[in-house]
């Protein structure tokens, strides 16, 4: 049977995580006893999003600084932001094989 949480994130009571945190320190046992499965699937999500959009290296600790503050926000104070820029395939003015937008 799955441990079950409040998720902190989804407001309800769902399966937890099935292993220990998924990050070290304190913010891991936070998500651990607070995030639910599906609320860290949508943070994965969120992740590559990010850094693809900004071509983040995980070697840098800036972009770890930046995503570990991205996923404090995204699970803990209910705030989802898209990149600066980003618009979802499909939705865009530019139709799909257009190119990148010509500089000025």
């Amino acid at each position: 049977m799955a441990r079950m949480v409040k998720c902190a994130k989804l407001g309800q009571e769902l399966p937890g995580l099935e292993r220990m945190p998924p990050v070290p320190g304190e913010m891991g046992k936070r998500i651990f006893e607070n995030i639910s499965q599906a609320a860290w699937d949508l943070w994965k999500r969120q992740q590559m999003l990010l850094i693809n959009h900004y071509g983040l290296a995980l070697a840098d600790p800036e972009a770890q600084k930046f995503l570990r503050q991205q996923m404090e926000e995204f699970l803990f104070e209910d705030q989802v932001k898209v990149p600066e820029g980003w618009t979802p395939e499909g939705q865009g003015t530019q139709g799909k094989g257009t190119g990148a937008p010509k500089k000025k």
